[in-house]
């Protein structure tokens, strides 16, 4: 089975041309050298592929026929990406985070809705005080 079906069989690639396009831009290898697209793939191979940011290593177990599912995905295939590999995904996501920085740019609509709260409960502070003071002048 070629390269590029394999790893769409196995769920790695959402399509076929999305594997293929991997292949031609030199992120999957398969025992150590790149590989294009046409590429067979046999039992006992190892493939290594760089996607996300996260470069995954695979054992190829046996050829599945066609696509299967992703809980069968298993018996075709052993993951054997370090757990090190995940870590660092979830800290690039974690530094992407950010606020944009203040006075950069026009409010967004969460910073309007932000503004409109914390003006409307300082409208009803000073509604209350002067309703107090009015009221105690009277008496």
């Amino acid at each position: 089975m070629r390269i590029d079906k394999y790893l769409w069989c196995v769920r790695y690639y959402k399509t076929r041309n999305i594997a293929t396009e991997a292949c031609k831009k030199g992120h999957i290898t398969v025992n150590g050298q790149a590989a294009k697209a046409s590429r067979e793939v046999f039992a006992t191979d190892k493939i290594t592929l760089r996607k996300d940011q996260i470069t995954y290593k695979l054992t190829v177990l046996d050829v599945p026929p066609n696509r299967v599912g992703a809980k069968l995905v298993d018996i075709y295939r052993k993951d054997e990406t370090p757990a090190e590999a995940f870590e660092h995904l979830e800290l690039l996501k974690l530094s992407k985070d950010y606020y944009r920085a203040k006075g950069t740019g026009r409010p967004t609509k969460k910073d309007r809705r932000d503004i409109d709260d914390f003006h409307y409960y300082d409208e009803d502070d000073n509604i209350d005080n002067n309703t107090e003071t009015t009221n105690e002048s009277e008496v």
